[in-house]
């Protein structure tokens, strides 16, 4: 038998099922193609531009003219430019001038600006503009600091290179407070920022202790520059006049320039402000142990003497020198830890221990300047927490720092005192009327530019 045959009677059957089923197909297919026909007819006709009536009217004359129908060209990238932001961390001025500058510019930039400031001196969070002409660098500012910036100018035969100051916008505003708990909170319930309050503690450090001398009750007034920078706020310019009231005691500071000196804070009398040495070695913190000959260590568990103050800190928290000196002595101790010893005037010698790490550049015979930050609160050593032990010594005997009378520095020349006078009777008045709310006291410098 063979497997393949088929009957030919099955076989026409079959083509003829096919054929019945084909024609009832026909009209479905044919109905379809008709509505996609249609459909894409609608589609365009929607899709035709539409022409309004002026278009027509100008389609119409430039047919009878001749001419062709004009396109106008689309808009031209504007000429000048302006690029403003801040310098990142890493930054170099190759990677900010670097697609304006061949790199034969760029070497002969950086060795030009170093008479005015290098340029390898660029900080992290400086802001800076560019300036564009036609996609080619026309000038480049940069802060160098809140009173000073660079300004980078092109020329056809090189740079203009010249550092000038910051032009501010400058009102004086009188602020009054009292204390609660701190200078900060103080400050900050008065609407200003903690620059203020730094600001206010730096005139006043040789007089109060900040840590230790702060009362509830205890007041303030100063006379501030508010800046203004191309209308926005800026900082604060110079501190002109402040009294602080301090334990039922008044220290007044105006700020006057005598001569070629630089400017600075005297009282009333013309005295400085300034004096040997700081009051602390630290802005803000708090005494977690005082100056004793008979303490209970914490850690071997004994009386012994404490000659020191112990400042209770933050680990990071900056420490100064208390006065101008050099340093001595700088290493790291198994009790001690990192610590610095500095040589002063009339046989006085400061130790700082217990530092979390030291400021950069600081080493053995290194002179240093009132107010220099030599490193940071830290726990090393033998020590529970971060916290700063100051000592002092006079001819290598232990002595309290609070009790060391300072010397204060020249006060004002006798040919100047007569006009510092004339120049604080103002502010005086200021003071003594409690009521007022803003000062129109004179200033020594012009406020357009910073002091």
């Amino acid at each position: 038998m063979t497997l393949d045959f088929k009957s030919p009677r099955k076989t026409r059957i079959r083509q003829r099922l096919f054929r019945r089923s084909a024609k009832r197909l026909r009209l479905p297919i044919a109905i379809l193609l008709v509505l996609l026909l249609g459909a894409t007819f609608l589609f365009y006709e929607h899709e035709a531009p539409i022409v309004t009536e002026e278009e027509s009217q100008a389609l119409n004359l430039t047919a009878s003219s001749g001419q062709e129908p004009s396109v106008s060209a689309p808009p031209e990238p504007p000429s000048s430019r302006v690029i403003e932001g801040e310098i990142s961390q890493g930054d170099t001025i190759a990677a900010l001038l670097g697609d304006y500058l061949s790199s034969q510019e760029l070497h002969e930039l950086a060795t030009e600006s170093r008479k005015v400031f290098p340029l390898s001196s660029i900080c992290a969070g400086k802001p800076y503009k560019l300036c564009l002409e036609q996609g080619e660098l026309e000038r480049f500012e940069y802060d160098i600091n809140t009173d000073h910036q660079l300004v980078i100018t092109r020329e056809t035969k090189g740079f203009e290179i010249s550092k000038v100051p910051i032009d501010y916008t400058i009102e004086k505003k009188l602020v009054r407070g009292t204390i609660t708990a701190n200078l900060f909170e103080a400050v900050s319930k008065t609407g200003e920022g903690d620059s203020l309050a730094m600001a206010l503690g730096d005139i006043f450090a040789w007089d109060i202790d900040f840590i230790r001398d702060l009362r509830s009750g205890d007041s303030f007034q100063v006379l501030v520059e508010k800046r203004f920078r191309e209308g926005s706020p800026a900082g604060y310019g110079a501190i002109l006049a402040a009294e602080f009231s301090n334990q039922g005691k008044s220290f007044r500071a105006f700020r006057f320039q005598d001569g070629n000196r630089s400017p600075a804070y005297y009282d009333a009398s013309g005295q400085s402000m300034k004096k040997a040495f700081l009051k602390a070695p630290l802005a803000f913190s708090r005494i977690s142990s005082g100056f004793t000959m008979r303490r209970f260590h914490p850690i071997t568990k004994t009386w012994k003497a404490h000659p020191a103050i112990d400042y209770a800190a933050a680990t990071g928290t900056p420490i100064m020198a208390i006065g101008d000196g050099s340093i001595i002595k700088i290493g790291y101790t198994q009790y001690n830890g990192n610590h610095v010893k500095i040589r002063h005037t009339n046989g006085i010698e400061t130790l700082y221990l217990h530092m979390s790490k030291f400021a950069k550049g600081m080493k053995s015979g290194k002179r240093l300047s009132q107010g220099d930050v030599i490193g940071y609160v830290g726990s090393t050593g033998l020590a529970t927490g971060p916290h700063l032990c100051f000592r002092m010594t006079r001819n290598g005997a232990p002595v309290n720092p609070n009790s060391i009378k300072s010397i204060a520095a020249d006060p004002i020349g006798r040919n100047r005192l007569g006009e510092f006078k004339s120049t604080i009777n103002p502010y005086l008045a200021m003071f003594e009327n409690q009521d007022s709310i803003q000062a129109q006291a004179p200033v020594q410098e012009p406020t357009s530019k910073a002091n």
